[in-house]
């Protein structure tokens, strides 16, 4: 890299020097090229300015204490992001160029990859870029695909804190059939609720709860803990399928937990965290645990109010096979 980034830039803030780029024109994509990052030339008229064709995925490579620089859960995030494309009806880029354009970014990044409690995080973008303001009802027939990556530290460098979260119960986080999606537009339709709830508040983020149902935060899936029990929402179209946490429901069994995926109320939710706990999950920060909910114009005291037992031992023992410190017997890891 140009500089050496301090370990407290704010969380993907700071890229490589290196990106790569694939173009799909003419009903094929055609092979990528690592280039150094900088702009990407778009036509003002390219079909994601303008209606939104737009899916991402965020993953980390982990670097262990022998040097080797190892890649989590690459293939689910790679699935995922192709069933985006193909939800947004975007031409769909092959695994195996998604794959190979990811390791050619780590590659050419490899010294910038931090030691443990760092990650380098991988950002692959597809976009399309046919120039047609008139294309309001037509998938683009041209597109790109970028694979970014940025060295970061560990979420809590300045020490872990309990969140704040306020309950929404009336609103949803987006459009019901593409909550699955990890699309920008998602990300956008939640911002303006939660910017709103912060400044209100004070909080952290908004726990979507529409009907009642208890869904997920904007940016994050929703957990609940207890002695030998973990509670979260069954998958379904409205929100999306985190890989930490499927992730972490995966290893819950080795560690003495039984796993409940249903819907569950806000009601159910409030009387858990009586003596119980509440978490976020995400690639950033692995699992946040929620010391306070605010519902109606009041503040609910999760448990003790801090980062539960629960929440820290799911978070030490999921970030222990990341960063090598503990065997992988999933086969998550890729060596890279």
């Amino acid at each position: 890299m140009s500089s050496n980034p301090a370990r407290s830039a704010p969380f993907g803030s700071i890229l490589t020097d290196f990106m790569a780029v694939a173009q799909y024109r003419d009903g094929a994509w055609g092979p990528h090229d690592v280039r150094p990052v900088a702009p990407l030339p778009m036509h003002p008229a390219a079909h994601v300015l303008h209606y939104g064709s737009t899916c991402f995925e965020g993953f980390k490579a982990y670097r262990h204490d022998d040097g080797s620089v190892h890649v989590f859960r690459m293939d689910r995030h790679i699935a995922r992001l192709r069933q985006s494309a193909r939800s947004l009806v975007l031409p769909e880029p092959d695994a195996a160029q998604v794959e190979a354009m990811v390791l050619a970014v780590i590659d050419r990044n490899r010294d910038a990859v931090p030691e443990a409690p760092g990650a380098l995080y991988l950002r692959p973008l597809l976009i399309g870029t046919m120039p047609n303001i008139g294309a309001a009802a037509t998938p683009s027939n041209e597109a790109m695909l970028v694979v970014l990556a940025s060295p970061v530290w560990d979420y809590f460098a300045g020490g872990a804190k309990a969140l704040r979260i306020f309950v929404d119960d009336k609103n949803n986080r987006c459009a019901g059939h593409l909550g699955v999606v990890k699309t920008g537009g998602n990300y956008a339709a939640a911002l303006g609720p939660t910017l709103a709830a912060r400044k209100e508040f004070g909080v952290d983020q908004v726990l979507f709860c529409p009907g009642g149902e208890v869904q997920e935060t904007g940016a994050a899936n929703f957990l609940l803990f207890r002695d030998g029990r973990i509670l979260t929402r069954s998958l379904d179209s409205t929100f999306l399928h985190g890989v930490t946490r499927d992730s972490l429901l995966h290893m819950a069994p080795d560690l003495g937990y039984q796993v409940e995926e249903r819907v569950f109320t806000v009601a159910e939710m409030l009387e858990w965290v009586k003596d119980g706990e509440a978490a976020l999950s995400g690639t950033a920060a692995v699992l946040s645990g929620v010391g306070t909910l605010i519902y109606q114009g009041r503040e609910i005291t999760c448990g003790a109010g801090g980062i539960g037992p629960h929440t820290q031992k799911l978070r030490a023992a999921l970030v222990a096979i990341q960063t090598g410190k503990a065997p992988d017997t999933r086969g998550w890891l890729r060596k890279v």
